[in-house]
């Protein structure tokens, strides 16, 4: 009988929502159908807002799109279902990661907050929804990020090679996958991903993204500049490790730097050399025998991005496209596997990974119309 989850994930880098529709018979992961929703600028723009570091912001307009978030991700689920031709009464359970508006896991009293009122999304859908997966982890004086490397570890790890996951959204991290299982599979956010680079062009050309980092490619990548940027504490503080959008922000660019000294166009490019060469350094000293990195996130589709990362790594770089799930479509296949974890009472995180003094099971569960 197919065991199917609905696995939903709005990222850092705020473009929308990713939906997948996934079997897990037999202990397979199945990719049946995916779907996507862009943010509105308007959105997207409320999100931003929202999410800047130490800014003030009504409860009203707090609560005001946690609902209307919970509204969309419930309208993507029931489109996924209905493109799929799959009735909601066979679903087993939705997980739902959230969109974060603040990761704080490191200040005196800890926590991450993801928004999208999963209430909504069962009561829209009938599905039973696995929401806020990572204030348990917290609780367990965990970072609450990265969760995706236990995902990672149940689909890629290999008998006989070493190999490092990266995922690319709006901030960056890997997955040390170890051979034999040698030792234990970590993780950590390395830094910035897509969300410096997303955030200059932006300000300065209008732009959500740099397609293809075209226009990275047409300034000079200044060394200096990156090593100033380096000298920040983050990528020098030992894993366990997580980070977020409201530290590496324009504001922590603009404190850095006085950008108007450079032109633009090279300040683009060292901040895509700056995403690749801290990935590249965290794999090097972090997992040195790293045979095969797989890379998957909106960063995939960022060829200079993956250009620079190459060339500064001595190992073959490709897409997970090459071992079955879509680099697009991983995060969001996890987040099913995260809800089927929970519902099988099962732990989701790795403590080696996250800092948690144990593994636990992760998130809050919310009942659908139909019992389980």
């Amino acid at each position: 009988m197919p065991e199917l989850y609905v696995g939903l994930m709005s990222g850092t880098s705020l473009d929308g929502i990713d939906a997948s529709l996934v079997d897990f018979e037999d202990h397979k992961t199945r990719l049946i159908a995916f779907d996507y929703l862009p943010f509105s600028p308007e959105i997207k723009n409320t999100i931003q807002r929202l999410s800047e570091p130490d800014v003030l912001i009504s409860l009203k307009d707090y609560g005001a799109l946690d609902t209307r978030l919970g509204h969309l991700f419930a309208e993507t689920v029931n489109s996924l279902l209905a493109k799929a031709k799959v009735r909601a009464s066979s679903i087993i359970a939705i997980g739902s990661h959230g969109q974060t508006i603040y990761h704080a896991p490191d200040i005196q009293l800890p926590f991450s907050l993801q928004i999208g009122d999963p209430n909504i999304i069962a009561e829209k859908t009938g599905i039973t929804t696995v929401a806020d997966f990572r204030r348990r982890d917290i609780a367990a004086n965990g970072q609450g990020a990265p969760l995706v490397p236990a995902f990672h570890e149940a689909v890629f790890n290999h008998r006989t090679e070493h190999r490092c996951i990266v995922n690319i959204g709006g901030i960056a991290n890997i997955t040390v996958l170890p051979a034999h299982q040698s030792s234990k599979v970590t993780g950590f956010d390395t830094g910035p991903g897509n969300t410096l680079m997303d955030l200059w062009i932006n300000q300065h050309r209008n732009l959500a993204y740099d397609k293809n980092g075209i226009w990275a490619k047409t300034g000079k990548i200044n060394h200096d500049l990156v090593a100033n940027l380096k000298q920040d504490t983050y990528f020098s503080i030992q894993p366990p490790k997580s980070t977020g959008k409201e530290y590496f922000s324009l504001s922590w660019l603009n404190q850095k730097i006085k950008t108007t000294d450079y032109k633009a166009e090279d300040i683009q490019a060292s901040l895509c050399f700056l995403t690749a060469i801290t990935i590249c350094e965290a794999i090097q000293k972090y997992a040195p025998l790293t045979e095969q990195v797989l890379i998957c996130g909106g960063g995939i589709h960022n060829d200079y991005l993956l250009e620079l990362i190459q060339q500064n790594l001595n190992c073959p770089v490709s897409s997970t496209e090459l071992y079955g799930i879509h680099p697009d479509h991983v995060e969001a296949i996890a987040f099913a596997w995260l809800a089927r974890q929970t519902l099988n009472h099962q732990p989701g995180n790795l403590k080696e990974v996250t800092g948690a003094n144990k593994a636990v099971i992760l998130g809050g569960l919310y009942q659908g119309n139909k019992a389980i």
